[in-house]
C-alpha cells in the first residue's frame, strides 16, 4: 500500500472516478500494526479499489475533515466524495474489513 505524503496527492486521489480506499493510521498505533498483518490478503481479494494509506499524525486536518476519530480507519472515496467509512472499532479483523467491503459493493 502506497503512503500519501502530500495533501495535493490526497486531493488528486479522492477526485478520481475510480473508487479509492485510504487507510488512516499512525506509527504508534497497535491496532494499525494488527491490520498491517492481514490487509495485504484483503487487498488481493479487492483489487477493484486502489489502496493507499495516510498518517493521521502528519495530516491531522485531513483526518479531522473526514471525521477520523480512531485508527486504523478505512475510507472509500470516489469523485471527490467520501462514500463509506469503516471506523476503527469495526476494523479489527479481516472478516470485519471484508464484510464492510461486501456491504459497500452491494449498495
Amino acid at each position: 500500500m502506497e503512503e500519501i505524503k502530500k495533501t495535493e496527492t490526497y486531493q488528486e486521489l479522492i477526485s478520481q472516478s475510480e473508487p479509492v480506499i485510504i487507510k488512516f493510521f499512525a506509527d504508534w498505533c497497535p491496532d494499525c500494526k494488527v491490520m498491517d498483518m492481514f490487509i495485504d490478503d484483503v487487498i488481493k481479494e479487492h483489487q477493484e479499489y486502489k489502496w493507499f494509506e495516510m498518517n493521521t499524525d502528519q495530516f491531522p486536518e485531513v483526518a479531522k475533515e473526514n471525521q477520523v476519530m480512531g485508527i486504523p480507519s478505512l475510507l472509500i472515496f470516489q469523485d471527490g466524495e467520501k462514500k463509506a467509512h469503516l471506523h476503527s472499532a469495526n476494523a479489527k479483523s479481516p472478516e470485519q474489513v471484508k464484510d464492510f467491503l461486501e456491504l459497500v459493493k452491494s449498495n
